[in-house]
C-alpha cells in the first residue's frame, strides 16, 4: 500500500492512497494522515504535543557491538531506578531513554544527557534514534531537530565506534579540527 502527501501551493496538504485513489485535501496536515490512516485501515497515532520553548525530544540508546545489552542488562539497573530528570527508561530491543530534555540546542540537551548517565551511572550512551534512516538524510536546508539527531547520532556512533578501536578524545578531536569546522 502506498501513500502520498504532498503541500500545495495555497498551504493546504493533499493526501492520496494510491491502491484504491481515496483523496483528501486539508489545511491541517495530521489531518490528513489521520483519515488516509483510517482509509487504509490503519491504527493513526497522531504526534506528541509540543515541548516548551528550549526543550528537546530524542531517544538515547545504548548498544554493544558484541554481546547482550537487552533492556534487563545488570548494568542498567541504576539507571532504570533513577534515570536523568525528563527521561524514560524504554526496551527497544536494547537499553534506551525516551527523553525530553531543556538545552539551547537539541546537540546541547543531548550531550548533556549522556555526560550526565556517563558521571552518574557509568554508562556511555552511543547512539540517538531518530527517524531518519541512511540515505534518507533530513533537508539540511531546513536545519530543525531532525538534521540536529542526525549529527548528535553520527557523533556518538563515531565516539563509541572510535574507543572500540582505541582511539581517543585527542584523535577524534583532531579530526575534527583538521576539517575547519567552526
Amino acid at each position: 500500500m502506498s501513500l502520498q502527501f504532498r503541500r500545495n501551493e495555497d498551504g493546504t496538504v493533499t493526501g492520496r492512497n494510491e491502491n484504491n485513489g481515496f483523496t483528501v485535501t486539508h489545511a491541517d496536515e495530521e489531518e490528513v494522515k489521520r483519515q488516509l490512516f483510517e482509509d487504509a485501515g490503519w491504527e493513526y497515532t497522531p504526534p506528541p504535543p509540543p515541548l516548551p520553548p528550549g526543550h528537546h525530544r530524542f531517544l538515547l540508546v545504548h548498544e554493544e557491538d558484541e554481546g547482550e545489552c537487552g533492556f534487563g542488562d545488570e548494568r542498567y539497573t541504576g539507571l532504570r531506578a533513577r534515570p536523568p530528570e525528563g527521561c524514560v527508561p524504554v526496551d527497544r530491543g536494547c537499553f534506551a531513554l525516551e527523553c525530553r530534555r531543556p538545552g539551547r540546542t537539541l546537540l546541547d540537551a543531548v550531550a548533556g544527557t549522556v555526560a550526565e548517565i556517563r558521571r552518574a551511572h557509568g554508562v556511555v550512551m552511543n547512539a540517538v534514534r531518530a527517524d531518519w534512516r541512511p540515505g534518507e538524510w533530513p533537508d539540511i536546508d531546513a536545519g530543525g531537530e531532525d538534521a540536529a539527531e542526525a549529527v548528535a547520532h553520527l557523533v556518538l556512533t563515531a565516539a563509541h565506534r572510535s574507543r572500540r578501536l582505541g582511539y581517543g578524545r585527542k584523535e577524534l578531536v583532531r579530526l575534527l579540527d583538521a576539517t575547519g569546522i567552526e
